[in-house]
């Protein structure tokens, strides 16, 4: 018997070769097979009667091969089937298909299924390409053989699986690889949910869900298997949905079990983010602070997601949480996407925090060679509080003296690694020191000290994104959410138009533009390509600066231009002097523009 765990070449009619296909496409083991899941499902159900065929619709019919042939024609080699049910004919075509020359024989009984068409010359029905399976020759003893072998059949007589082909590996081959390795399928699989769990949701066995998603039972609605909403689909999307999150909860308490560093929240923190404050904040701001400082003050490691809407404060509350390490004595690294981004974030701290005395540093990798040496000094003594800057922070040179609390903006744009990188910089620098004193042999063992304390991660994001939906993607983190814009904020309208309503698009925009507005202009993509259909920044540019916009005052700002005439360019627009900005999403990860 096949158990989940077993090698997929044992598999009866797969083998090393077709073996190294799958492992391909992740399928190694007969669990992995049995995951590999129908895209959709045709109903091949009911075969019909020749006769009562309409042009258009998807039909099985049985029937008797009355004649077959190949004729040749000069652009390529047809071969025609014309079965039959009494008095009635259907012609089958399949082009190419001299392998199929000598399949056939007259009295044998044959499943079609395909698509029937209308011959455009003869008006006769007909079906081009049709899956076939022969069900018995006229030499076999009665009537029961054809009806024995259609009700065994796994192309017709019922709803039929249809899996995404790999290579020469057909999704007809799916169906009989698949069937041999469900009906060698050890009876005794383990149930790895709970069974209060079971009883409670009503969910079928393991073993009865991966039968009825690849074979749906007699009567199963068709609608139901088309949108994944059996009961044998349920059970599989929990399971997944069970152990993602099962999985999640197992890292967060890992992370509660990691050696944090317990902030101070005294009356001389309190006073220190008063002082910074440049404006009142809203109660979303001050109970989204709550959250955040209360996660600081516990000895494990925060991790918290900080969620909302551009405008709505959440680079002041990021401040806010870097005062709070600052005056604990930690170093602060706020992570930002891009270049622009980053200045932004730079310019604005030293609007906020340096009047109050805090040190302030930027790195980028644009910085020049001498700059940037002296940044990372600055970093690795521990004079720079708020180190501010792009993917430059996790250059290896660059080392904290003690950092206790990361800032990463726009979060959806950094991988998981990236993150976790700069959360680990504290302890490659502790083992880089002790590794520095071994050498010298000043008799430290690097074995002897303990961890060194993860800093705390605070992730933000101005992408909308459900409650339900964070908490499964980001299930290892605590989730906070700023629902509240500040006075004098306008709502956002968002409309949806096609291409064919681009003038009215620009006749909108010239009317804000007179209304003495400014207008963004995005594109997704840089350059054209032939796999992209959306239209370049750079070609926008000139068709909206040279025809459209002709008599406006229209920039031009993506990642390859160099950071100096980046800048130049946003600090243009900020100050009015562009009306119209095309850009791509460099501009979408909050950059402020009165």
């Amino acid at each position: 018997m096949l158990e989940l765990s077993t090698p997929v070449q044992y598999v009866k009619g797969v083998g090393p070769r077709i073996g190294e296909i799958l492992a391909g496409k992740g399928i190694h083991t007969v669990g992995d097979l049995l995951h590999y899941l129908p895209f959709r499902y045709e109903d091949r159900l009911n075969p019909r009667g020749i006769s009562e065929l309409r042009a258009g619709e998807m039909a099985t019919v049985v029937g008797e091969v009355r004649n077959s042939g190949l004729f040749r024609t000069r652009r390529m080699p047809i071969f025609q089937l014309t079965v039959g049910q009494g008095r009635a004919r259907l012609r089958c075509l399949w082009f190419n298909a001299t392998y199929l020359q000598d399949k056939f024989t007259p009295g044998q009984m044959i499943a079609l299924y395909g698509k029937v068409e209308e011959d455009p010359h003869n008006r006769e029905l007909q079906i081009v390409q049709p899956q076939f399976e022969i069900l018995g020759d006229p030499t076999d003893s009665g009537e029961n053989g054809a009806e024995k072998k259609a009700a065994e059949s796994l192309e017709i007589g019922r709803i039929v699986p249809i899996y995404e082909a790999i290579g020469r590996l057909t999704p007809r081959w799916f169906r009989r690889t698949i069937r041999t390795a469900l009906d060698n399928l050890t009876p005794d699989l383990a149930d790895p949910i709970p069974a209060a769990v079971r009883a409670h949701l009503g969910l079928i066995s393991p073993r009865a869900a991966l039968w009825n998603v690849h074979w749906p039972e007699p009567g199963e609605s068709f609608e139901a298997l088309q949108s994944s909403r059996t009961p044998a689909h349920l059970r599989m999307i929990f399971d997944e949905l069970f152990f993602i999150e099962l999985g999640l909860e197992l890292k967060r308490r890992e992370q509660k079990a990691q050696t944090g560093i317990a902030f101070q929240l005294d009356d001389g923190v309190r006073a220190a983010i008063k002082k910074i404050l440049p404006f009142h904040p809203t109660a979303a701001q001050k109970r989204v602070l709550k959250e955040i400082a209360a996660d600081m003050e516990k000895p494990y490691p925060m991790r918290r997601l900080l969620q909302g809407d551009v405008g709505s404060g959440k680079t002041i509350v990021g401040f806010e949480a870097a005062i709070i390490a600052i005056e604990n004595g930690c170093q602060v690294a706020l992570m930002a996407p891009t270049e622009i981004l980053a200045q932004q974030h730079y310019f604005s701290a030293r609007r906020i925090l340096e009047n109050a005395g805090y040190r302030i540093v930027l790195l980028t990798g644009s910085l020049e060679a001498d700059r940037k040496r002296e940044v990372r000094r600055h970093i690795s003594q521990g004079n720079a509080q708020l180190v501010i800057g792009t993917h430059a922070l996790l250059e290896e040179k660059v080392e904290f003296a003690k950092l206790g609390l990361v800032i990463v903006d726009e979060q959806h744009r950094f991988g998981v690694l990236q993150r976790l990188k700069l959360m680990k910089k504290p302890a490659e620098g502790e083992e880089r020191s002790r590794a520095s004193l071994a050498a010298r042999g000043d008799g430290v063992r690097a074995s002897a000290t303990s961890a060194p304390a993860e800093p705390d991660v605070l992730v933000m994001t101005a992408t909308p994104i459900p409650r339900t939906l964070a908490l499964t993607l980001y299930g290892d983190l605590d989730l906070s959410v700023l629902d509240e814009l500040p006075p004098g904020r306008t709502p956002i309208d968002t409309r949806v138009g096609s291409d064919e309503e681009s003038a009215k698009v620009w006749k909108f925009v010239r009317k804000q533009v007179a209304a003495g507005h400014q207008a963004y202009v995005v594109y997704p993509v840089i350059a054209e390509n032939e796999e992209s259909e959306l239209k370049a920044a750079v070609k926008m540019y000139r068709d909206l600066s040279g025809a459209i916009f002709k008599d406006l005052k229209v920039g031009l700002l993506h990642g390859r231009l160099d950071s100096e005439l980046k800048d130049q360019v946003m600090r243009m627009f900020q100050r009015g002097e562009l009306n119209i900005l095309v850009a791509t999403t460099v501009i979408e990860v909050g950059v402020d523009v009165p």
